[in-house]
C-alpha cells in the first residue's frame, strides 16, 4: 500500500501532529514536560477533531518510522528501545505504528529475519480503519485523549532521536540482488529442524546423561554445518558473505550475558559487538552460523538463570557480587567446553568424518581444503566487523566472589549444550 495522504478536511491535523512533534523533539528535558503537555493539549482538545488526528499519525508513522529504518534500526530494536525507556502501552502504539508503515512493503521486500521479527512482535494492523484507530487504542487501553496524545508524543520523541547505527541487513525495499548474503539456502531450515529437535528431546528428558547426549550431537550438527558451507564456498558453489544479527541483552547482569553470547559465538565462529547503551549485541557471522548461535545462547541463558535462581536459595548465594561472579564463571566456563568440542569437529572433519543430519557418522576422504576454507571464513568475519565498527574498545570484566564463582563452572559443567524451545528478545 503507498503512502497515505492527508485527507481533504482533516481540519488541520496533519500540520498540527508535526508541529507538536517537532516541538517535543528539540526541546531540552528540562522543558519536556511543558511541550508534552502542550502538544498534548493541541491534538486532543476536540473529539470531533480526534478522528482525523488519528489518520495523520498513522500517516506520520511512513515518515517517523521509515527514518529509523533508513538509519539502520529494525522492528525488534525499535520494540526493544521502548520496551526499555518507556512502558507497556508505548509498546503496544509502538507496535501499531510499526504495522500501520508496513503496509507500504510487500512481503517480497522484507528479509527473513525482517519477517520473523514482525510475527514475534505481532505487528498486525487490526482497527477497521485509520481514522478510527485512535478511539480504538483508547478503548483497549482504557484511555482518555489527552492521556493517549502525550504517550504517541513521548513515543514519537524516543524514536525521533535514535541515531544511526550500523545496518545488519537491508531496509524495507532495498534488498540487495544477491539474496543469499542475508538469507539462507533453501537447505538451512532443514539442517536447523533436525537441530531444534535435538535439543526438544534434550529438554525434555529427566536424565542429565541422556540430555548432554543429545545436546553435544546437537552442538555437533552445528559445527558440520558451518564446516560444509566453508567447503562449498571452496568449491565455488557458494557465494555466501558474513551477515549479522542483533540480540537482546538487558540488565540485570548485562556483562556476563554478553560474555555467554561471545563464548557461543566464538565457538561458532562469529563475532560479537556491544552495544551497552541501546541493551543488544550485534553478531556478525555467515547466516547458518547465527542461527545456530541465537538458539544455543537462548538455551544456556535460561540454564543459567535457573540455576542461578538454585543457588540463590541459599543465604551467601544472595549478594549481587555472588550473582555476577557465577555467570561470569559460568560464561568462561560453557566457553571453554564449546571450543573444545568446536575443535574435535573440526579435527574429525579434517580427517574425513562427516556428520549426517541423521546424526551418523560417514567416512569421506580427507579434503585439505578445509582447514584454509574455516580461516577464510574467520577473516571475512574479522573484515566484515572491521567495516560495521571501525572503533571498537574491548571491556575487561572482574568477579569478587570465589563462591560464586566456584558454582557458577560447577553449573556450567552440568549445563546441556543444547537450546531451548521458545523465542528470544532481539
Amino acid at each position: 500500500m503507498g503512502k497515505r495522504a492527508q485527507q481533504d478536511g482533516d481540519g488541520g491535523a496533519g500540520p498540527l501532529l508535526e508541529q507538536a512533534v517537532r516541538s517535543v523533539l528539540t526541546v531540552s528535558d528540562e522543558a519536556l514536560d511543558l511541550a508534552l503537555d502542550t502538544g498534548a493539549s493541541l491534538l486532543a482538545a476536540s473529539a470531533g477533531q480526534w478522528p482525523a488526528v488519528s489518520r495523520a499519525l498513522l500517516g506520520y508513522a511512513d515518515t517517523a518510522v521509515g527514518r529509523c529504518w533508513s538509519a539502520g534500526w529494525r522492528p525488534a530494536d525499535l520494540a526493544r528501545v521502548v520496551r526499555r525507556g518507556l512502558k507497556p502501552v508505548h509498546l503496544a502504539l509502538a507496535v501499531d505504528l510499526i504495522a500501520a508503515e508496513g503496509r507500504r512493503h510487500p512481503a517480497a521486500a522484507l528479509d527473513r529475519r525482517w519477517q520473523e521479527q514482525l510475527r514475534e512482535l505481532e505487528a498486525e494492523v487490526w482497527w477497521p480503519g485509520d481514522e478510527q484507530y485512535l478511539g480504538a487504542f483508547a478503548d483497549r487501553h482504557r484511555l482518555d485523549r489527552f492521556a493517549l496524545a502525550t504517550a504517541t508524543l513521548e513515543l514519537l520523541r524516543t524514536w525521533g532521536r535514535l541515531p544511526p547505527i550500523s545496518p545488519v541487513g537491508p531496509a524495507p525495499g532495498r534488498r540487495p540482488q544477491a539474496e543469499r548474503a542475508t538469507g539462507p539456502q533453501a537447505g538451512e531450515p532443514r539442517m536447523l529442524a533436525r537441530i531444534r529437535a535435538l535439543l526438544a528431546k534434550a529438554e525434555s528428558t529427566e536424565y542429565p546423561e541422556e540430555a548432554e547426549a543429545l545436546t553435544a550431537k546437537a552442538q555437533q550438527l552445528m559445527a558440520q554445518h558451518s564446516i560444509d558451507d566453508a567447503l562449498l564456498a571452496a568449491a565455488g558453489a557458494d557465494r555466501d558473505t558474513p551477515a549479522a544479527l542483533r540480540i537482546g541483552v538487558d540488565n540485570p547482569y548485562e556483562s556476563p550475558k554478553t560474555m555467554l553470547l561471545d563464548a557461543v559465538a566464538a565457538a561458532n565462529r562469529c563475532r560479537v559487538v556491544w552495544a551497552k547503551e541501546f541493551g543488544f549485541c550485534t553478531v556478525v557471522g555467515f547466516d547458518g552460523d547465527l542461527d545456530g548461535v541465537e538458539l544455543l545462547y537462548t538455551s544456556l541463558l535460561v540454564q543459567a538463570t535457573h540455576a542461578l535462581n538454585k543457588a540463590g536459595s541459599r543465604r551467601d548465594s544472595r549478594s549481587k557480587a555472588f550473582r555476577h561472579s557465577f555467570l561470569v564463571a559460568y560464561a568462561a566456563r560453557i566457553r571453554e567446553r564449546l571450543t573444545a568440542a568446536t575443535e574435535r569437529a573440526t579435527s574429525a572433519a579434517a580427517a574425513g568424518r562427516h556428520l549426517r543430519e541423521d546424526g551418523t557418522e560417514e567416512q569421506l576422504l580427507p579434503d585439505e581444503r578445509l582447514l584454509p576454507a574455516l580461516a577464510a571464513r574467520s577473516e571475512a568475519v574479522d573484515d566484515e566487523v572491521g567495516r560495521l565498527f571501525p572503533k571498537l574498545v574491548s571491556q575487561r570484566v572482574r568477579v569478587s566472589d570465589g563462591v560464586g564463582w566456584a558454582a557458577g563452572r560447577a553449573a556450567a559443567d552440568r549445563a546441556a549444550l543444547h537450546g531451548r524451545a521458545g523465542e528470544i528478545r532481539r
